[in-house]
């Protein structure tokens, strides 16, 4: 997929959990639709029938014991699909393209998370990405206890409520968003981290901010290809 194929705009949301991306991704989204832009909303795990389908094993508490390289690898099986199927197509056809996580999700949470590396992770995220890489990355940066702790509010104080990955200990947690962290560090033009404790308006205000300067007419051409 050549880069001068990949004329949208593509758009991805990371943190940890609690964070709030997913009400940040569909105020987004709202925002493109009242201007009149064409907008994918995707998420990962997930955004084809077989990516949602190793969402659930990989979310299943069942799944418990699975190989930290298990993990990794169904991940990437589900974004090689992820990418083919609905973020290369889109960026094509010249839409913008939302996806609530993607492959710097791997990088926090198999390569710092589940202590598997860095360099491995991106890595095989290129292999599975065929090297797109997002326009602009919203991390939205929380204490990972306090994230937890939205989780439990949201589901009603229910701890059980959470899913096998929300419910790893703290300091798994915690190893994402420092990995989170480094990346924003190693790649500040296409990072902008947020304060996930500000109020939603302000977030969604910085976030809107940030888009409408690449829709501007006077924007260059992004490239996505390494």
């Amino acid at each position: 997929m050549p880069t001068s194929d990949l004329m949208g705009l593509f758009v991805t949301f990371e943190g940890v959990e609690g964070c709030g991306k997913s009400t940040q991704v569909a105020a987004l989204a709202l925002h493109l639709e009242a201007r009149g832009v064409p907008v994918i909303v995707s998420r990962e795990p997930g955004g084809t029938p077989l990516g949602e389908d190793l969402r659930a094993i990989l979310l299943d508490h069942g799944q418990a014991g699975m190989l930290p390289e298990t993990e990794l690898f169904l991940y990437l099986a589900s974004r090689a699909e992820h990418v083919a199927r609905v973020v290369a197509p889109g960026l094509e056809r010249g839409v913008v393209v939302i996806s609530d996580r993607y492959g710097d999700a791997s990088v926090a949470y198999q390569g710092g998370g589940r202590k598997l590396g860095v360099e491995l992770v991106e890595s095989l995220n290129h292999v599975a990405t065929h090297g797109v890489k997002p326009d602009v990355t919203f991390l939205l940066d929380l204490d990972p206890e306090e994230g937890l702790e939205r989780l439990v509010e949201r589901s009603g104080g229910r701890p059980d409520g959470r899913d096998r990955i929300e419910s790893e200990a703290l300091e798994f947690h915690e190893r994402v968003r420092e990995a989170y962290l480094q990346a924003a560090d190693r790649d500040p033009f296409r990072y902008v981290t947020i304060d996930a404790r500000l109020a939603k308006d302000e977030i969604t205000a910085i976030i809107v901010s940030r888009i409408d300067e690449f829709l501007a007419p006077e924007s260059e051409q992004r490239g996505r290809q390494t």
